[in-house]
Parts: C-alpha cells; structure tokens; sequence
C-alpha cells in the first residue's frame, strides 16, 4: 500500500494477546499488519482489557460490546458441545447469531466512515471458520470498498478410519457441515469479496469455481520470534527427548504415540513429555502404568503460553500425532525453536513440514499410524545426526516464512492488488 492509502479497517472479534489459539492468531495478524501498513482494529468488548495491558492506544483498536447475544450465545454453546475442548463444529453454529450480530454493531458504528473513504479496505480476519459468512462484503461492495475476507481454513475431512475418534469427539454436527451453505451471506460474501485468503489448500479447494480467481493461498498460522527466543542447543543423543504439545483429546492421538513409543521407552531409548491437559489425561496415565513406561513418560499439565519454547528447546522432536489439524501452529512453534516435527502429514501440518525439516507421517488407519510413527522413532534413535540436520533447517524456513511479520508482509501484497497497486493476483513460494 502506498503512504497516500488510507488504512485498513482490521475485523478481529476474537483477539487477544493473553489467551491462546485463535485469539492469539487474531492478536498476532492484526498487530503485524497494522505495524506495517497502518489500520484500525475492530474487537469483542471482552477484549478491550488484554489489549489495554498490551499497551494499545484508543485511538488504535475499538471494542465492539455484542454482549447483549455473545454471552448467551456461548452459554449454549458451552452446554451444546458436549464437553470442554469438545463439539468444534456445534460451537462454530452456536457463533452464528452472535457474530451476524457482532457485524450489525460495526457497520452502524464504521459503515458512514467507510463511506467518507476513511478506510481503503475492510479485511476481516477472525472467525477463521468459512462457515461463518459475512454480511459487510456485500456492503462493503455496494459503496466500493474492497472487502477482504481471511485467514479462513476449516472443513479438513475426517479421516474415514478414525469415526470412533469423531464420535468420541462430540463432532455430531460434522456428518451435516455443508448446511451451513445455508446460512444467511453465504453465497454474497463469497461473491462481493474482492480477495480469499485461504489458509489451506484443503479449504481453497472447497471455494467454487467461479470464485477461484480471487483466492490467494496463505497458510493459516505463524508464530512471534518475539515471544519464541529459545533456541534448541543440545545435540541429539539416545535416550532422545521427545514433547506432545497440545490438549490432550481423542484426535490429537497422545494414545497412538504412547502405542508407538513404548518399546522404546521401556528400552530407555526415548522420552516423552506430556506438555498439555484434558479428558483423556486420565486414560493415558493408566495407559503408562499398564505398559510399564515408568518414568519415561512425563505429564506436565497446562503451561502458560510464554513458557511454551522453554519445554520444547529442551527436546529433539516434537511428536504429535494429531489426526486432524486445521492450521498446525505447534509445528510452527517447535520449528521456531530448532525442535523438529514427527507429525502426521494431513491438514494443516502436512503444508508446513517438508522432507528436509520434519518427518512427516501418512494418514492411514490407526494401526498404521502407530505402525509409521514406531518406524520413525526406531530411525530416528538410530540416526540422532539425522535429527540435528533437521533442526537446522526447521529454524531457518520458520523464520524465513511464517512468522507474523512474514505474513504480513504477504497480507499486504493482498492489499496492493485489490487496490490496483499491482496487477497480478500475490503467490506465495511455501516449497
């Protein structure tokens, strides 16, 4: 964007710097984007104190108070999704009512200034689901604005061997996802918007036809060098020293990894460190004291978000076999830090690991899986040089393509051809 553009009107309504996942990924874009092109940021009221402690001026963000249907909206919701960390997919429709709600508010409040020409483009940038549609594209094109319309990634099928692992996960409504085709802007927002950024190539895929000349493909996470300093400096060596990072719930698979590690730990070959919590910790921990692993394994509970990179510079790998992961931002995280991922290569962290990085697992059925990931473990315990040649280069594509600043600056290229800065559609080199 040129210095003579006006700002950006930044749509985050779930962003803040104190809380994880996506409020943190709202946080992160929307701050990056508006350190380096200028913008306003538009929130929910229960942000407003976050991003005061964080030092962020009035006239820099404005809290939108949706309170009078968001409170009750995610009561429902909470009650509907069958557990903590459960029901993904009935939450994100709880959210409908109150997010068309949320925009109501930010029109009546933006939409003259939008016409005054005080903004040169609106992008929302959370929800990250596609399942929720927005009403502002079709306004925003009325009066000639660019709308711009992501991050938005979701939708990654579930794998057909593991509906045991669906069901457990209260994913009711994922049998009938594409109702929500249904909802009120579907099809305006996806037609007025001027660009999609899609996070992944799963979710570019879902985007018709006739739309696919305004898709650009950005991967949907990135990490902040500024909150990941700690870099791994210890060599890999047998016993070596692996983390799962993440809830620990059905699909993120902490069973299969305990399944495919547990000849190697009883040999004291490999550690693993449990640096999470949820409803299946209690199953795990049964699952260490029958198979005899002993101090091999260890849980360390929730850690605040900050002291992440403590625990995973002190690892060789970063295991985790997840079985359905929309963005993948802990492969991010342990790259960031020089830990290499043994992940499963489907959905999000299939796009960010590469043979020279990472050691990618095949999806297949659950036996498999545990099957892939005991092979690797056996390789890797016996090529520990192996591991410290992808370390190396893991550090280096992190920083070099995804980091919040990384992103931005690629966010901006969006900017630049939806104004007519340039003339060709941005495509990124993520290889």
């Amino acid at each position: 964007m040129s210095d003579a553009m006006a700002p950006a009107l930044l749509i985050a309504e779930s962003a803040n710097p104190e809380w994880a996942s996506v409020p943190l990924e709202g946080w992160s874009h929307s701050r990056a984007i508006q350190r380096l092109v200028g913008g306003h940021i538009v929130t929910q009221v229960r942000n407003r104190a976050a991003f005061e402690r964080a030092g962020v001026g009035a006239d820099e963000f404005t809290p939108i108070d949706s309170e009078k249907i968001a409170a009750g909206v995610y009561s429902v919701g909470k009650k509907l999704r069958g557990g903590k960390g459960k029901g993904w997919t009935t939450l994100m429709a709880a959210a409908a009512p109150s997010y068309y709600y949320f925009e109501h508010l930010v029109w009546k409040r933006f939409g003259e200034r939008l016409r005054r020409g005080e903004f040169s483009l609106v992008h929302r940038l959370t929800p990250l689901s596609p399942t929720l549609p927005s009403l502002l594209a079709a306004r925003c094109r009325r009066i000639g604005v660019p709308f711009v319309w992501g991050p938005i990634n979701g939708g990654v099928p579930w794998p057909a061997a593991f509906d045991r692992e669906r069901r457990r996960e209260r994913e009711w409504l994922s049998y009938v996802r594409g109702a929500y085709r249904l909802l009120p802007g579907y099809n305006s927002t996806r037609r007025h918007a001027a660009a999609l950024i899609c996070g992944s190539r799963h979710t570019a895929s879902e985007i018709a036809a006739r739309h696919q000349d305004r898709v650009v493909y950005i991967p949907e996470n990135a990490f902040d060098p500024e909150r990941f300093v700690e870099r791994r400096e210890r060599r890999a060596e047998v016993p070596l020293r692996c983390v799962f990072l993440g809830r620990l719930v059905p699909y993120k698979g902490g069973d299969m990894l305990l399944g495919a590690a547990a000849d190697l730990v009883r040999a004291g070959k490999v550690m693993i460190d449990f640096v999470g919590d949820g409803p299946e910790r209690g199953r795990l921990e049964a699952m260490v004291r029958e198979q005899g692993l002993g101090a091999g394994v260890r849980f360390l509970g929730l850690v605040p978000h900050r002291e992440v990179q403590r625990h995973l510079a002190q690892a060789d790998l970063m295991t985790f076999p997840s079985i359905r992961e929309f963005g993948g931002a802990v492969i991010l995280e342990a790259m960031a830090v020089g830990v290499v991922p043994m992940a499963v290569a489907y959905g999000g962290p299939g796009e960010l690991m590469t043979e020279s990085t990472a050691y990618p697992i095949e999806i297949g059925t659950r036996e498999e899986v545990i099957a892939r990931f005991r092979a690797a473990l056996e390789g890797a315990v016996g090529d520990p040089a192996g591991i410290d040649r992808r370390s190396a280069a893991a550090l280096e594509r992190a920083h070099r393509l995804y980091t919040w600043d990384a992103k931005a600056a690629q966010t901006r290229e969006v900017y630049r051809w939806v104004l007519g800065e340039r003339s060709d559609r941005p495509e990124f080199d993520f290889s």
